[in-house]
């Protein structure tokens, strides 16, 4: 896969952190089970990013109304990888995406100051036909990143997006085997 379309991620041998917005009641009744639960919806397509500055872009930083909480969602590099084979390109043949159990889709990454950078961030949905994996199996750890979320924006507004930076979680080179790095490239 070209170097711009790589997946950055935070991750260790056996999981990768991906991130979501939601309402405080999502996030609130998520955080007090330990694990996905009403009110968060189980019948429609959840994204998930692995690029937090890519989220922040989308959700201003947690300042959309329904995404004022950021949770950090550490699942298994299993179920991850498991998600990407079954995914289809958002700009597939149409027929196929409607069909499809994942949606990925490749858009600008983002600076702290929300500027597009020249590398693309891979945002992955998860269907309605794989939800409760996601949420009962391949989920193993909630985080609630709204305290710094506040702090890193407040810190971008103000001019110091250097020490806003210092805040974010660390990134790397996801490696993906070689089957999916091909399947997931958009210019193949």
């Amino acid at each position: 896969m070209a170097p711009q379309y790589q997946i950055r991620a935070d991750y260790d041998a056996h999981t990768i952190t991906v991130y979501q917005a939601y309402a405080p009641a999502v996030a609130d009744a998520a955080l007090r089970a330990g694990r996905f639960v009403a009110p968060f919806s189980f019948r429609r397509m959840t994204w998930i990013k692995p690029s937090f500055l890519w989220l922040m872009h989308r959700s201003n930083w947690a300042r959309k109304p329904g995404q004022e909480r950021v949770l950090a969602v550490r699942m298994t590099r299993e179920g991850w990888e498991d998600a990407l084979s079954r995914a289809v390109l958002t700009t597939a043949d149409p027929a196929d995406v409607a069909q499809a159990a994942v949606h990925v889709q490749w858009d600008p990454e983002r600076s702290p100051r929300g500027a597009a950078l020249n590398h693309y961030s891979i945002q992955v949905g998860i269907g309605r036909e794989l939800i409760r994996a996601f949420a009962d199996d391949w989920t193993v750890g909630l985080a609630d990143l709204t305290p710094t979320v506040r702090k890193a924006a407040d810190l971008v507004r103000t001019g110091r997006a250097a020490q806003a930076q210092r805040l974010l979680p660390a990134e790397r080179v996801y490696p993906l085997p070689k089957a999916l790095e091909v399947a997931l490239s958009p210019d193949r």
